[in-house]
């Protein structure tokens, strides 16, 4: 779960950078680093460990320069050492890189018959140095950039700097999520929207097969090709204060007594107060006649969807299959065409769930997603986006975003039990009187002892509503 924050601008790139990437800590990493522009060169700082780490070298040893990069690492090729730490480069490029190189063997066999030397274990570094044979051929940077684009395989997100080109980065992304920031005269870019909050609300967000040339003034998008794009900038709700702890000890704790805030959010998008009913979003599909549904995730959201098979099944009675997303499409389970998929995902760039969704979508079947970010790739890809409206979980333990999973499914499973006729009207106004309760009774259950030591209560209360209503409403 590597990061990525970069800046071009007129400002002091390190710290910008270096506190983008102690907002993405919450991903995991075991190794950091930057690179600036200093005096036109290449300067590079890395450090094993801890952003501490590699904010106290930058004490000892700063790094000028206002075009930075900068990358936290989570080691796949290579062990965690500085050796092996973002930013790769050589004195022409650097570069740094989430995701994995699949024919970075390959290339890296060509590079060194080529004559490039290579100083890590990484597949990052095959990157920097596929750039940086094309750059020592004449190419700007540009072209230099999109040439080596085009013969990567795999999945990455990159962004890149030049020697002797201050105010100039190029990104790339296939199958991994990037972003661009707009500042006043500067750009940022970051593989994670809560690493950009602080610095800017403005937002275009980066699709499969993207470049971006970026210089303080503007952005160009374009494919590998060249072939220029229009990417739209969107004011993201995400803010600072967001991503704040908000006086509690940890995230963690934050989270778990957001819980009211966020069941409460999320009921309001999915129940009109004035009917008490569920409101779906127009579905071009009917769920009265879906003959099946399959339910596929990670994690934390796949127990979600645990949970959420039982109350399809046994209130809406809809037959529902379960996978974890990294297994399913290797499964190859039969599937009619016209059935459900149900794909549950906190950020929407899982990369197992997207997969699965497009492993899905060439079998002919409905892709309905629970989503937390409303403009990642999952949401631009599904025919229907719910949203769990938890904000950011920064904690790595799921919490409120595993609770908002549950609420948007038990309200999906009233509304699909409605359209089964599975559910008649004073049913259906049972459950949601269960559930536009729950952000009460789980304010109380804060108030009355240890969050951590209730969490399990309400979701096992939930649940039991659920089962009760359902069963003394079933036809």
């Amino acid at each position: 779960m590597c990061g990525i924050c970069g800046v071009v601008g007129l400002r002091h790139a390190t710290p910008i950078v270096l506190e983008g990437l102690r907002r993405l800590e919450y991903r995991g990493y075991d190794s950091a680093g930057i690179a600036t522009l200093v005096d036109g060169r290449v300067e590079r700082r890395r450090a094993a460990g801890k952003l501490d780490n590699l904010a106290s070298l930058l004490e000892r040893e700063p790094l000028a320069g206002k075009t930075g990069i900068g990358h936290t690492r989570w080691a796949t090729h290579g062990a965690p050492t500085t050796c092996n730490a973002h930013p790769h480069g050589t004195a022409r490029v650097a570069i740094v890189h989430n995701g994995i190189i699949e024919n970075f063997e390959t290339l890296r066999r060509e590079l060194e018959a080529a004559g490039q030397v290579f100083e890590t274990e990484t597949d990052s570094e095959t990157i920097a140095l596929l750039v940086d044979y094309h750059l020592q051929q004449g190419l700007p940077p540009k072209d230099a950039a999109l040439k080596a684009l085009k013969r990567l395989e795999g999945a990455y997100a990159i962004a890149m700097i030049f020697a002797d080109h201050e105010g100039l980065m190029i990104g790339a992304c296939n199958n991994a999520p990037l972003a661009v920031g707009f500042g006043d005269d500067e750009l940022f870019l970051g593989s994670d929207s809560l690493a950009l909050a602080p610095l800017t609300r403005r937002i275009a967000y980066m699709e499969n097969g993207d470049c971006v040339v970026m210089t303080p003034k503007g952005a160009e998008f374009m494919t590998f090709d060249g072939a220029p794009l229009e990417r739209p900038v969107q004011i993201t709700a995400l803010t600072a204060g967001a991503i704040g702890k908000d006086g509690y000890r940890h995230y963690m704790e934050k989270e778990l007594h957001e819980h009211p805030l966020v069941i409460g959010q999320t009921l309001q998008r999915m129940i009109d107060p004035a009917t008490r009913k569920v409101v779906l979003p127009d579905l071009p599909f009917d769920l009265a006649t879906v003959p099946r549904a399959v339910i596929t995730a990670c994690g934390s959201a796949f127990y979600a969807g645990m949970v959420g098979r039982y109350w399809l099944e046994e209130i809406a009675r809809l037959p529902v299959d379960i996978d974890v997303a990294s297994e399913m499409r290797y499964r190859n389970p039969p599937l009619t065409a016209g059935s459900l998929g149900l794909l549950i995902s906190q950020s929407g760039e899982t990369a197992d769930t997207l997969a699965a969704l497009r492993s899905l979508r060439e079998k002919a079947i409905h892709i309905l997603s629970v989503l937390n970010v409303e403009h990642s790739t999952m949401a631009r890809e599904s025919d229907v986006l719910l949203g769990t409206v938890a904000g950011p979980e920064i904690s790595v333990a799921s919490t409120k975003a595993f609770t908002a999973q549950l609420t948007v499914l038990a309200c999906l499973t009233i509304a699909t039990a409605r359209a089964r006729g599975t559910l008649d009207p004073l049913g259906e106004e049972a459950l949601v009187a269960a559930l536009m309760d729950l952000p009460s009774r789980t304010a109380e259950v804060f108030h009355q002892g240890p969050a951590i030591r209730q969490m399990a209560s309400i979701v096992a209360e939930a649940r039991d509503v659920l089962y009760l209503a359902g069963a003394a409403c079933s036809p």
